[in-house]
């Protein structure tokens, strides 16, 4: 059952009202869906019919499951994936596809002007292009007082741009906005009458990571400012380091060079493909361990070194060469081991051996009893823990001293799983004085930024040894993945040596070393493990991943049971007893939860498990709001959270630039909202633009000037295929009849002698290499007599038949061409060449080219009493880019008054670098009197 906090109670007293339409923007995590179900339980009724649009279909079963729960049932939520019939009409509440309510819309298989409202997900996607758009074009064109209410989460999606919050409400026809951060005044009353208890740990970077996460930054700084220099004539402002911590970094780059993509050489590709490869370097330093990070590293080294034809590559990357490169490198690979040196080998094997008379089983009793006389019992001593150290593997290299450094993270992670059981141990033997009703279960939830780390997290506490010194704790699990490591470099060169291709990494369990071992099929290692998980099914905890691909512990017994020494006697009289050792149902007390960060289906999992011990393994600031929102919405349950950060790091620099942006966000969001103007929706109805569609049917092509009148509206014909483009909402917006038809002959029906098909330029290039266009054109020469192939290509980018234009910045590096064509390039032909051929075969076929996303309607007095030449003027000064201009002119009244102004107030309206170099430019000739 959905808990609402009181703000959540103020925003649907603002939005339920069903007359109004609203844009409801709320910061994450602080339960967004609940507002959403709540709204669905309320508009559910046989007589209203809600649609549910561009929801996935993982938020769709789970809206279904929860709306279910609180007790909208018969029907439900029906899922519909297919063009709606008869007999999915009627009331209630129904999720469709964006596509398929679209095309129901045009063919009237779904009464518009009886749908109640329709609700928006996701509505930071929402552009003049999108289907939403058209679905509320549609909607609005026969229902004019019907709801629509959108939702988002997603503020920073809602800033970039001229006016973005009014361009969405425009599209989606809506009044009214709500925007709620977390410092609303509401929000805050709400979530801090009842605190978790949180403890915050800082924990340090090792000196090895510190040089390997400076010498990283170090290499992005170099890599921009060449990306900068290489390309002085774009606007590369946004570009900086702080930027380069976020994924939406790649999209950065990817904006801002897509329009020259196709110019750019391949040295500003390499760069931009390396800011991507640094920025997953620091991700993964913090939370690979220190064998799969090196192991990366060597991957990196590699496809530097050979190029995909298996010859010497020679455009290495830049940063590769730097002495920062060259740190990483070497203190990466100190990280997991070193060499020792030759003279060292040589005095150990000349130095004299030195005769043990005590025996060291006898030694290490003698210690053992020494050790208990001063009461120190189970606790190592030095030279024992000296002699395990020393002591080394078999399968490890002669000249090869394992370090194996452990993330510091893990063995603070133990000590917080320390603290926990003893908090949990001091409250049972306060049992009595607890009340009855103590809400909440012992049960301890991890949570992670990935499954990868979730998958490292539970191996090491499945394998964690705790009488260990603290680093040194999962010493067995880093031993066994350097296992893999040297057995995966084995084969890896043994390949290289027979010219074959490179090896996968090993599986994490290591069965690969387990099928090869000789001997009576169960090695040693093996015996020992059962041995050692048998005795573990006597402790207390018991380790379970909670996420996907997690759950190492259970994993583990699952094998060894598998390999014959622990399997289940059905017949013994203990099977119970075993049964529930390995099998049973655990106490809460005894689960560790391992899960990795997800959408709103967090909630779900903190209202089912109500765990009283959180532990954030790595910052995430929206799960903190929602264990805000979990703690105020469960009054009496005590929660300890233990929020873990990398102190001077990336991690926390990227925690804090997320709350920062978002802060910024909901601030421009606010201060639009205060000035913003809002559209007059536009009423289409029956007899408003008469005389426009009289004009659009006098046909041009008759001779003599003769006109002929014709009262149907120009209609057009669409594949059902084609709506996932943006076309047919252009066709419709420029008021054209849209009928959608499934077509075996072209895309597009203009008349009965015109037909389209239209290409992408990627699906040009596949359709010629496949012949499949040959056969199109040829069948609509036949049916039609005005055959036209219309080429579309993307908004941002210039025109270009090249297929290397079209590969996305951050993608795998382009191939290097050599220093003249190859014999394949001579004798293959060209998409320019093809396209000559096509026209040859086929005379009548028309070729056209269009940009891909065309813009909504113009503002017919956009640009009025605004000086072109000014403007002209101000775009050739240096230091005012195109983005630049209008926020100039607004600032400024004449070009003279931006003359006569001071080199400080240049700077304030261009910044620091740009202004100077604008005032230099413009005083260039004072100075010099």
């Amino acid at each position: 059952m959905v808990t609402l906090l009181p703000f959540h109670k103020s925003i649907l007293e603002q939005i339920h009202d069903p007359q109004t339409s609203d844009l409801l923007v709320l910061a994450r995590g602080l339960g967004l869906r609940h507002m959403l179900y709540t709204l669905m339980k309320i508009y559910n009724s046989p007589r209203n019919l809600v649609l549910l649009v561009n929801a996935s279909q993982e938020e769709e079963s789970v809206i279904g499951e929860e709306v279910g729960m609180m007790g909208v049932r018969r029907p439900g939520l029906r899922v519909v994936g297919h063009e709606i019939g008869k007999k999915d009409r009627g009331g209630g509440l129904m999720s469709v596809t964006s596509r398929i309510l679209v095309v129901d819309m045009l063919q009237s298989d779904i009464p518009t002007d009886l749908i109640t409202g329709i609700l928006v997900l996701h509505a930071e996607k929402v552009t003049a292009l999108s289907l939403e758009a058209f679905i509320v074009r549609l909607y609005r064109g026969k229902n004019t007082t019907g709801l629509v209410k959108a939702f988002t989460d997603q503020p920073e999606h809602i800033t970039s741009g001229i006016s973005p919050l009014k361009n969405i409400m425009k599209e989606l026809q809506l009044r009214k906005v709500h925007i709620y951060p977390r410092f609303h005044e509401e929000v805050k009353a709400s979530l801090e009458r009842r605190r978790a208890d949180v403890i915050e740990l800082y924990q340090p970077l090792t000196d090895s990571m510190k040089d390997i996460h400076e010498a990283i930054v170090q290499c992005m700084t170099t890599t921009l400012a060449e990306l900068k220099r290489s390309n002085a004539t774009l606007d590369l402002d946004d570009l900086n380091v702080e930027n380069a911590y976020f994924r939406s970094f790649d999209a950065i780059v990817c904006r801002e060079l897509d329009p020259a993509w196709h110019k750019v050489g391949l040295k500003t590709k390499q760069l931009v493909a390396d800011l991507a490869t640094l920025r997953r370097l620091l991700t993964y330093l913090l939370t690979y361990d220190p064998l799969a990070f090196h192991a990366y590293l060597e991957t990196i080294i590699a496809s530097n070194s050979t190029s995909a034809s298996g010859g010497p590559r020679q455009h290495q990357s830049p940063w590769l060469l730097t002495d920062a490169a060259n740190i990483i490198f070497k203190v990466a690979k100190r990280r997991c081991y070193t060499h020792s040196s030759g003279s060292t080998l040589v005095k150990r094997k000349e130095a004299s051996p030195v005769i043990n008379l005590v025996d060291d089983d006898e030694e290490e009793d003698a210690w053992d009893a020494l050790d208990e006389i001063e009461g120190r019992v189970g606790v190592k001593s030095d030279k024992a823990k000296g002699k395990e150290r020393e002591r080394k593997k078999p399968w490890v290299p002669d000249d090869m001293d394992p370090v194996l450094e452990e993330l510091p993270k893990w063995s603070l992670l133990a000590e917080i799983l320390k603290e926990i059981e003893e908090e949990m141990m001091r409250q049972e033997s306060l049992g009595a004085a607890r009340p009855a009703f103590h809400p909440g279960s012992n049960t301890v939830l991890i949570m992670t930024s990935s499954t990868t780390t979730s998958t490292h997290i539970s191996e090491f506490l499945s394998t964690l040894d705790a009488d260990a010194e603290q680093g040194t704790q999962g010493r067995t699990m880093m031993e066994k993945k350097l296992r893999l490591y040297l057995e995966w470099k084995a084969k890896l060169s043994r390949l290289k040596e027979e010219g074959q291709g490179a090896v996968v990494w090993p599986d994490k369990n290591g069965e690969t070393f387990q099928k090869e071992q000789s001997g009576d099929g169960i090695s040693e290692a093996l015996k020992r493990k059962d041995q050692v998980m048998k005795e573990k099914g006597t402790c207390r905890r018991r380790v379970r991943g909670g996420a996907p691909a997690v759950g190492s512990a259970s994993g583990d017994i699952i094998e060894s049971n598998l390999n014959g020494t622990t399997l289940l006697d059905i017949t013994s009289l203990d099977f119970e007893n075993e049964f529930d050792a390995h099998y049973g149902l655990l106490a809460p007390e005894q689960t560790v939860i391992v899960r990795s960060y997800s959408d709103d289906s967090d909630d779900r999992v903190l209202a089912e498990i109500q765990p009283k011990y959180i532990v954030m393994f790595e910052p995430n600031q929206d799960f903190v709001r929602r264990i805000e929102v979990h703690r105020s919405s469960n009054p009496g349950l005590s929660v300890r959270v233990y929020f873990m950060v990398y102190q001077m790091s990336c991690e926390e620099h990227k925690y804090l630039a997320g709350i920062r942006r978002e802060k910024e966000s909901f601030e421009r969001l606010i201060k639009e909202r205060g000035s913003m103007l809002l559209p007059v929706m536009d009423e289409r109805t029956a007899g408003a633009s008469v005389g426009d569609a009289i004009i659009k049917t006098i046909s041009s092509r008759i001779a003599g000037g003769r006109k002929e009148l014709n009262k149907e509206p120009s209609r057009v014909i669409v594949d059902m295929r084609e709506f996932w483009s943006t076309l047919p909402s252009l066709l419709h917006a420029s008021r054209l009849l849209v009928i959608p038809a499934t077509l075996t002959v072209g895309d597009y029906i203009i008349t009965s002698d015109i037909c389209i098909e239209r290409k992408s330029i990627p699906d040009l290039i596949q359709s010629f290499n496949s012949g499949r266009l040959y056969t199109q054109c040829e069948l609509m020469s036949v049916h039609y007599k005005q055959p036209v192939l219309l080429i579309e290509f993307e908004e941002h980018k210039s025109f270009s038949l090249n297929v290397t234009s079209y590969t996305k910045a951050g993608s795998k590096y382009p191939q290097t061409k050599s220093a003249g064509p190859s014999e394949t390039e001579r004798q293959s032909p060209t998409i320019q060449h093809k396209l000559v051929l096509l026209s040859l075969s086929f005379p009548r076929v028309r070729i056209i080219w269009q940009s891909l996303a065309i813009g909504a309607e113009e503002d017919p007095h956009a640009g009025a009493g605004v000086n072109a030449a000014a403007e002209k003027l101000l775009r050739s000064l240096p230091g005012i880019t195109a983005k630049k201009v209008k926020h100039v002119m607004s600032k400024v009244r004449s070009v003279r008054e931006l003359c006569e102004m001071s080199k400080e107030g240049v700077q304030e309206i261009l910044g620091v670098e740009p202004g100077n170099a604008c005032w230099e430019f413009m005083h260039r000739g004072e100075q010099r009197r």
